[in-house]
């Protein structure tokens, strides 16, 4: 997806702040943008057109950043979300990537980076995993994904995932049964990063990100969470997917 395509939401309650990104990735990036000044005014415009990406400010007055993203989870809505936030303590981080977001960057901040994570956000959300089309998609209990598309199914019913979870859970299935290291999944398998589009190895942070990610999962296609049957941790090595 090029940047003269994508179409992203702005939500700052700063007008200042709106302006200046919504110029600047206007005029430099090539983006689509439409800017919203609260939660309630984006829940308004997200009802009437779709965004390809979200960018929202997490203190906010009324309903703020994180619980706003949590409530977009929660309802189905899988569009990506890049967090801005002047608090940029690493629980911080945590707390964004467990509501949904995909990823999250304190303020203040080089535009050139804001644009350099979107697209990454952008075209792992678009990339298809280079297949041959009899490959079939990998069940697990009652559920199914296909790699190519990144789709999860629970007999007909499409699970929503975010960008980073359908990353992670594609690296996963590729290689059912077989352990894949937390160094690999901070990277998708592909050297871009779910959780941080600029990161390099994996750190210790992008490690933890990537046990957020896993544990979303877990709630989504787990009947017990805790004692997971399908998506299990192999204890200082990385995760396994067990399919059939």
């Amino acid at each position: 997806m090029g940047g003269e395509q994508a179409h992203l939401l702005v939500i700052d309650d700063d007008e200042r702040i709106r302006t200046l990104l919504t110029r600047y990735l206007t005029s430099n990036a090539g983006f689509r943008v439409t800017g919203a000044d609260s939660a309630e005014d984006a829940s308004a415009k997200l009802a009437a057109v779709t965004f390809d990406l979200l960018i929202v400010d997490v203190m906010m007055p009324g309903q703020n950043g994180f619980d706003f993203v949590a409530g977009l989870r929660q309802n189905g809505n899988s569009v990506p979300v890049v967090l801005l936030t002047a608090r940029g303590e690493a629980e911080d981080r945590i707390t964004g990537l467990e509501s949904g977001a995909d990823d999250y960057l304190p303020k203040p901040f080089e535009p050139r980076e804001l644009v350099l994570r979107i697209q990454a956000i952008l075209n792992r959300a678009q990339r298809a995993a280079p297949a041959p089309p009899s490959v079939k998609p990998v069940r697990f209990g009652d559920f199914q994904f296909d790699i190519v598309r990144g789709e999860l199914k629970r007999g007909e019913e499409i699970v929503p995932l975010t960008t980073g979870e359908a990353a992670l859970l594609r690296v996963l299935a590729r290689r059912p049964g077989a352990t894949v290291p937390r160094a690999a999944l901070a990277t998708d398998g592909s050297g871009t990063p779910p959780g941080n589009a600029l990161a390099g190895n994996a750190s210790a942070s992008e490690s933890r990100a990537v046990d957020v990610q896993i544990t979303r999962l877990r709630r989504k296609i787990e009947e017990d969470p805790r004692n997971p049957r399908y998506l299990q941790t192999v204890w200082g090595e990385g995760y396994v997917l067990w399919a059939e």
